[in-house]
C-alpha cells in the first residue's frame, strides 16, 4: 500500500525535488537527484509511524509500527493518532459493511471520513481537538432515523449499541440502530438497580432541541404498540437463547467436550486457554475476517476475557459492568452496573475488571470497591450482593471467580495499600463466606516466622489473578503477589511467606496443602500471580502431574502438582538479579542488585518479564506459549509510614525504554523450560495468548496490531490493524457449526470468522 506524505510536518528543503507517492512508500530511498532505488536496509529497519506503514499478512509485527523518534513532532503524533484512533472507531461499521479492513485507509483518508460522518453516531469532534467517544454516564437510547439505514451508513449489526451506562435493557430495544443522547438517569439506575425497557422511546434530536420530522415523528401510542411487539418477539428469541443456560459443575469438568463453549476464564480447569476447534487453521487463517464488534458503554482500559455459554458472551466492561450479548450477532441481551462510590479507593493498579465466572445458571464477578455479586444469567437480576472487605482499607477486586461445585473463590488486590491479602470461598447459593485463607500468616500460624516484629499485618501478598483447578486432586493453585512496603525490604526481615508463591490449597477448608516461594524477601514487586497451567508429562521415565509457571522474576517453572516438587526452572527472558536458581529452588542472588537511593538497573521490570496476559498451553504441540517482557528498570529504595487506604510503598522505579524495551511470544517445551521458537514484537506485550488445535497461537500487541501465528514454527499468518491497543486475552467458540476468535481492543470487543 503506498503512504501518503504528511503535510507540515516532513518539510524538504527547497533544492530537492519531490518525489511520487510510489517513491515514499517504505523501503524505498529517494536520491537527491529524484532517482529513485530499493532502499538496502530491511524492511523492518524503516522508521515509519505505524499509521503510515499498515500490516500485511505474512509480515513480522517488527515491520508494521515502528514509531519515528523525530521528538519534536512526538506531541502532534500522539494526538494525531488519538484523533485517528477515535475515526476508526467511528468509520468500523462502514468498513465492516463493505469488507474494507481498517489498514487500507491512509491518514488523509481518515480525516477526510471523519468529517463526512453524521454526528448521531455518538462522537465529538472540531477543529484543534480530537474526536473521542462520548463518555456521558448512563444514558438512555434512541432511535435513529431510518434514512440512516437506507443510505448505508448503518449495517444491521452489533456496532449499533452505543449506547452506555447502567442501562438494563433487552435485545428488542436493539431492533432498530440507536446511538447516544445525554437524558437524566433514574434513580434506580443511579442505585445499581437494573432497568426495565417500558418507556416510550424519545422522538427529540436534543442535539437541536426540536422534535425530528420523517418516520419517527409517530404518536406515543404508536411507539406503545411498536414497544410492546419489540418485547413480545424479544421474549421469544430471549426464552430459545436461554433454554439451556444451565451450566453445572460437571460440564465445567468435561469443557474439552464442549469447544463451542468457553465455560471459564482460561477456557478450562487447568488454563490451557486452548481451542479444540479446527475450523480455523493454517490454511484458511488468512481469510479471517470481523463478523461483529461491540463498542463498551465507557472508556476506560479493556482487559476482559469473555465467557461463552450456550449461545451467550458474558463480558466485563470498565471499571465493574456485566453485560450479556448474543454470540451470533453481539446484540445485548442485559447489563448491570453497579452503584460504586465516587470516592472508591484503587491503589496499585487501573480500575478494571477481567471476567467472571458461571455456575449453574448464575454468573460472579467482582467490583472495584470490593464487592462479590451474584446475577442471574438470563435476565441480569441481582441474586446476592456480598462485601468481601472494606475498600476503605484498600481492597477491591479485578479478577474473575472461580467457580466450583459448592464454592465460589476469589483473590483480592491492594498490597500497595498495606492490606494482608487473602483468599475467600463463598456458598453459590446464598453469598456466604465459607472460609477465608491469609497469604500472610499471623502469630502461632505456619510462616509467621518469616516476619519481622508487626510488618505481618500490612504484608501485602493479595491474590489478584485467577487461579487453576485439579478435580482429580481436589486442589486449587493460586498465586500470590508482592510483600509490603514494595522496594524496602529492611522494615519485613526474614523470606515473607506465603507472598511471591504458588499455593496449593483445599476447597474444603481452605486449608495450604503445599506452598512454593519463587522470590523470597521480594524488593522488586515481582508478584507471582501469573496464571499457573497444569499438565501431565513423563520426566525421566516417571508419569508426572504437573503444574509450570512462567514467574514475574523472568524464570520459567516446573513443579509436581502433587507434592510441590521443585523440578526445574529455566529463564526465558532477560534477567540480572540472579546467578541461576539451586537445587532447591531458591535463587542465587547477585550482590549490588537491591534498590538503592541512586538507583539500581536490574532486568525485568517491575512489571517483571511477564504479567497478568495469560499464557497458552497446547496438549497437541506441548508447548508453552508466553508473552514475554524485555525491559529493565532502575529500582530506588525509600522510606514509607502506614495509613489505611493510602500508598504503602517506599520507593519506586524508572523504567528503561527504547531498544532495550521490547518484547516476544516465546514457545518453551513445556516439561523442560527449552525455547524452541519466538516472534519478536516492537513492544511488551500486555496482550495474552490463545492456542488452538488448527494449529495457530493467536496474540496482540499494544500497537494495536492482532495476529495469529504458526504454533509449530512461529511464523506469522495474519495480521489486521485494530485501531486501539489490545490488552487482553483472546477467547474462541462456536455457534451454528462456525468457529469464532474474539479480542478486545481499545474500546470494544472484536469478532472474527471466515
Amino acid at each position: 500500500m503506498r503512504a501518503v506524505p504528511r503535510r507540515r510536518r516532513h518539510r524538504r528543503r527547497r533544492s530537492e525535488p519531490q518525489s511520487s507517492d510510489a517513491d515514499a512508500r517504505p523501503g524505498r530511498r529517494v536520491a537527491a537527484d529524484g532517482d529513485s532505488r530499493r532502499d538496502p536496509r530491511p524492511r523492518h529497519a524503516t522508521r515509519a509511524p505505524p499509521h503510515r506503514h499498515r500490516a500485511r499478512t505474512g509480515r513480522r509485527l517488527c515491520a508494521i509500527a515502528r514509531p519515528s523518534v523525530d521528538r519534536h513532532s512526538l506531541g502532534r503524533r500522539a494526538a494525531r493518532a488519538r484523533d485517528l484512533h477515535a475515526t476508526r472507531l467511528r468509520l468500523l461499521p462502514h468498513c465492516l459493511r463493505s469488507g474494507e479492513q481498517l489498514r487500507s485507509r491512509s491518514d488523509r483518508d481518515w480525516t477526510a471520513a471523519r468529517r463526512s460522518v453524521p454526528s448521531s453516531v455518538g462522537c465529538r469532534s472540531g477543529r484543534g481537538a480530537a474526536a473521542r467517544p462520548v463518555a456521558r454516564p448512563g444514558p438512555r437510547l434512541r432511535r435513529v432515523p431510518s434514512g440512516s439505514r437506507r443510505d448505508g451508513r448503518w449495517p444491521r449489526g452489533a456496532w449499533r449499541a452505543h449506547q452506555r451506562g447502567p442501562v438494563h435493557h433487552s435485545a428488542a430495544r436493539h431492533d432498530e440502530p440507536v446511538s447516544l443522547v445525554p437524558q437524566e438517569r433514574s434513580e434506580a439506575t443511579r442505585q445499581g438497580v437494573r432497568q426495565e425497557p417500558d418507556a416510550e422511546l424519545p422522538r427529540t434530536d436534543h442535539r437541536r432541541g426540536t422534535e425530528r420530522p420523517g418516520r419517527l415523528s409517530v404518536g406515543p401510542q404508536r411507539c406503545a404498540v411498536k414497544a410492546r411487539a419489540f418485547l413480545a418477539a424479544a421474549s421469544i428469541a430471549l426464552a430459545a437463547i436461554h433454554a439451556s443456560a444451565q451450566v453445572s459443575y460437571q460440564r465445567i469438568v468435561k469443557a474439552e467436550s464442549e469447544p463451542s463453549n468457553w465455560l471459564t476464564y482460561s477456557g478450562n480447569y487447568q488454563s490451557h486457554r486452548f481451542s479444540p476447534l479446527t475450523e480455523i487453521n493454517r490454511q484458511n487463517v488468512g481469510q479471517l475476517k470481523p463478523a461483529w464488534v461491540y463498542q463498551v458503554r465507557r472508556t476506560g482500559i479493556v482487559e476482559t476475557s469473555p465467557i461463552v455459554a450456550d449461545g451467550v458472551m458474558y463480558l466485563t466492561e470498565p471499571p465493574s459492568t456485566v453485560t450479556a450479548l448474543d454470540v451470533r450477532t453481539g446484540r445485548p441481551l442485559w447489563t448491570y452496573t453497579p452503584a460504586i462510590p465516587t470516592d472508591v479507593i484503587v491503589i496499585g493498579s487501573p480500575p478494571v475488571n477481567r471476567g467472571v465466572a458461571i455456575l449453574d445458571d448464575t454468573i460472579f464477578f467482582g467490583t472495584v470497591h470490593g464487592h462479590l455479586i451474584a446475577l442471574d444469567a438470563k435476565s441480569g437480576a441481582v441474586r446476592w450482593d456480598t462485601i468481601v472487605d472494606d475498600n476503605k482499607l484498600g481492597h477491591y477486586l479485578t479478577n474473575a471467580p472461580l467457580a466450583l461445585a459448592d464454592r465460589i473463590i476469589v483473590g483480592v488486590s491492594g498490597a500497595e495499600a498495606g492490606i494482608r491479602g487473602f483468599l475467600d470461598a463463598y456458598d453459590p447459593k446464598t453469598g456466604k463466606r465459607v472460609w477465608r485463607t491469609y497469604t500472610v500468616p499471623g502469630p502461632g500460624e505456619p510462616g509467621f516466622e518469616t516476619w519481622g516484629g508487626d510488618s505481618w499485618k500490612n504484608g501485602g501478598g493479595s491474590s489478584w489473578l485467577t487461579g487453576s483447578y485439579d478435580p482429580a486432586l481436589n486442589l486449587v493453585y493460586w498465586g500470590t503477589g508482592n510483600p509490603g512496603p514494595d522496594w524496602n525490604g529492611d522494615v519485613r526481615p526474614g523470606d515473607n511467606l506465603y507472598t511471591c508463591s504458588l499455593l496449593a490449597l483445599s476447597p474444603v477448608d481452605g486449608k495450604i496443602k503445599w506452598h512454593f516461594q519463587f522470590t523470597p524477601h521480594d524488593v522488586h514487586d515481582w508478584d507471582s500471580n501469573e496464571i499457573p497451567i497444569l499438565f501431565d508429562a513423563t520426566v525421566n521415565g516417571r508419569a508426572r502431574r504437573l503444574v509450570a509457571m512462567a514467574n514475574r522474576n523472568a524464570f520459567y517453572y516446573v513443579l509436581d502438582r502433587e507434592t510441590g516438587e521443585f523440578l526445574t526452572a529455566t529463564p526465558y527472558a532477560k534477567q540480572t538479579w540472579a546467578d541461576g536458581i539451586d537445587a532447591k529452588g531458591r535463587p542465587r542472588l547477585r550482590a549490588g542488585t537491591d534498590p538503592s537511593l541512586e538507583g539500581t538497573l536490574v532486568f525485568p521490570n517491575i512489571q517483571g518479564a511477564s504479567n497478568w496476559p495469560s499464557p497458552s498451553y497446547s496438549p497437541l504441540t506441548r508447548l508453552f506459549y508466553q508473552p514475554a517482557r524485555e525491559m529493565g528498570t532502575y529500582f530506588y529504595k525509600g522510606e514509607s509510614k502506614y495509613k489505611a487506604g493510602e500508598p504503602f510503598v517506599a520507593g519506586g522505579g524508572r523504567a528503561v525504554n527504547g531498544d532495550d524495551a521490547w518484547g516476544a511470544v516465546r514457545a518453551i517445551e513445556a516439561t523442560t523450560g527449552k525455547l524452541k521458537w519466538e516472534f519478536k514484537l516492537l513492544s511488551p506485550p500486555w496482550t495474552g495468548l490463545l492456542s488452538t488445535a488448527g494449529g495457530l497461537v493467536f496474540g496482540g500487541t499494544e500497537e494495536g496490531n492482532f495476529f495469529a501465528l504458526d504454533a509449530e514454527t512461529g511464523k506469522p499468518l495474519w495480521d489486521l490493524q485494530l485501531g486501539g491497543a489490545v490488552k487482553a486475552n483472546p477467547i474462541s467458540f462456536g455457534v451454528d457449526g462456525k468457529q469464532y476468535i474474539a479480542i478486545a481492543a481499545g474500546y470494544a470487543i472484536f469478532v472474527f470468522g471466515l
